[in-house]
């Protein structure tokens, strides 16, 4: 059989592993700087847990996790619901309403765990649980990996990581300037010079949508928005049309179709359109505090924009909105996004926990820097230098200095088998080491090394403290 991977899931190299690794470690870094701590929490969740809390579309998506061991052992037939039993298998069948629904409580019946969708939901069941050991407000980040049974494509994948970092227990809006602020020093750290921290209130949007006398069709009318630069204004306009939001209504949201200027010009426009709706003004009021903030305290490499056809996860978020857009030399999607949520940890019992938090999209950030050009050589290489095999007396030699080496933080080896000197060379290059070690008869007897650069081909004897010196 030939050997494959599930569709979906791919392998790392050990070169990607170190890049992705890169990656991961800035992010720790700032994270902590900012006094986010680490938790983490099991690849899989009790399916009550995660069932229900994304949608139709979500459970579609959840991986469930067949009960396995002693309830199947002692078990002499397990009984499919007959309204399913009784189904041909003719592939132009369909399953009615009610036969799924009896499918999805045998399916139940068989699978009490799910691997995790996200990382959100698992918070807020960690936030619930262990809410007497922890002290509010909570800043945590979290990286690991989740699973999606989605199609797979360029792109997108059934197993990823997420990168996330919340704040929960606080209603104060400097979290949310400090967010914008993690994300500059982020992406400065990793050389993304440029990139663009798009901001937007989900008050604002149920504004616009109470003053153009459609605020029943909010969600309708926010993903149309939501797609003006990928189907433009014609293209909105004909989609909200087709949701039944009036062309009356279509009319007052004209300006947002040419919305321009700098943020505090884009402010004054939205104060104007948004004077009769107190939740509107509410949201410009918090657009304000941020943007202002952000803009005194200044961003080092990043650009703050305020975007109002910026409209992810209107169901979810509650005020600030963020996404950010990668350097405009890259064709590529959102590479980070968050917000503003009121009550994440209700959906378990615990009301009133407001909490606002963003994520790092790992593996378009480490398509925009490869793209870019912009990981470190030292990234990517291996062992410093690699001590030639030239018999069991030299190695033994090679063997006390490369322990010494090690223990002063030196990343070498030892090329294990006595073979060709031309095999090992040609290892080494493949490897990408640029010094080779070689210890003959001579070094030995006047206890040095020889080293020779495998780029240059230059080579020279040194006693051990220069070796060390040399790798250090």
């Amino acid at each position: 059989m030939k050997p494959s991977i599930p569709k979906g899931t791919r392998d790392f190299s050990p070169v990607e592993v170190a890049k992705r690794q890169y990656i991961i470690q800035k992010m720790r870094t700032h994270f902590e700087k900012f006094g986010f701590q680490p938790i983490e929490t099991p690849s899989f969740e009790n399916s009550e847990t995660l069932m229900g809390k994304y949608g139709e579309e979500g459970d579609r998506l959840i991986f469930k996790i067949l009960n396995s061991g002693n309830f199947f052992f002692n078990k002499n037939k397990i009984e499919l619901p007959e309204s399913i039993n009784s189904l041909q298998t003719n592939s132009a069948e369909t399953i009615s309403v009610n036969e799924l629904v009896e499918l999805n409580k045998f399916t139940n019946n068989i699978s009490e765990k799910a691997l995790r969708y996200d990382l959100t939901v698992p918070f807020a069941r960690y936030v619930v649980q262990h809410q007497n050991d922890i002290e509010f407000p909570f800043k945590r980040y979290q990286i690991q990996p989740v699973w999606r049974a989605d199609r797979p494509q360029k792109g997108r994948f059934r197993e990823f990581y997420q990168c996330d970092a919340d704040v929960v227990g606080s209603t104060s809006l400097w979290q949310e300037v400090e967010l914008v602020q993690l994300y500059d020093s982020v992406f400065t750290d990793l050389g993304l010079n440029g990139v663009t921290i798009k901001i937007n209130n989900r008050k604002i949007l149920s504004g616009i949508a109470e003053v153009i006398g459609a605020s029943d069709k909010l969600i309708d009318f926010t993903v149309a928005l939501d797609k003006l630069d990928k189907i433009g204004e014609d293209g909105v306009k004909k989609e909200m049309i087709e949701k039944g939001i009036s062309e009356t209504a279509i009319e007052k949201v004209q300006p947002l179709f040419n919305f321009t200027g700098s943020i505090s010009e884009k402010i004054t426009k939205l104060s104007v359109l948004l004077a009769d709706s107190i939740e509107g003004m509410k949201g410009v009021e918090e657009l304000q505090f941020i943007c202002d903030n952000v803009t005194d305290l200044g961003l080092t490499s990043a650009i703050l924009d305020l975007d109002v056809t910026l409209a992810r996860g209107l169901n979810y978020y509650t005020g600030a909105i963020f996404e950010v857009a990668p350097p405009k030399a890259v064709s590529m999607g959102s590479i980070g996004g968050g917000g503003r949520y009121d009550d994440l940890t209700g959906i378990f019992g615990l009301k009133n926990m407001s909490g606002v938090g963003i994520s790092f999209g790992l593996d378009r950030i480490y398509l925009v820097i490869e793209e870019l050009g912009l990981f470190p050589e030292t990234v990517t290489t291996t062992s410093k230098a690699i001590f030639l095999n030239f018999g069991q007396e030299e190695t033994k030699y090679s063997m006390k200095a490369i322990t010494e080496l090690r223990k002063v933080g030196v990343k070498v080896e030892l090329y294990p088998d006595n073979v060709k000197i031309a095999k090992q060379f040609q290892y080494a290059e493949k490897r990408g080491i640029h010094l080779a070690i070689i210890v003959g008869d001579d070094e030995m007897k006047n206890n040095q090394f020889s080293v020779k650069n495998l780029v240059s081909g230059e080579q020279q004897k040194v006693d051990f403290e220069n070796l060390k010196k040399m790798l250090q």
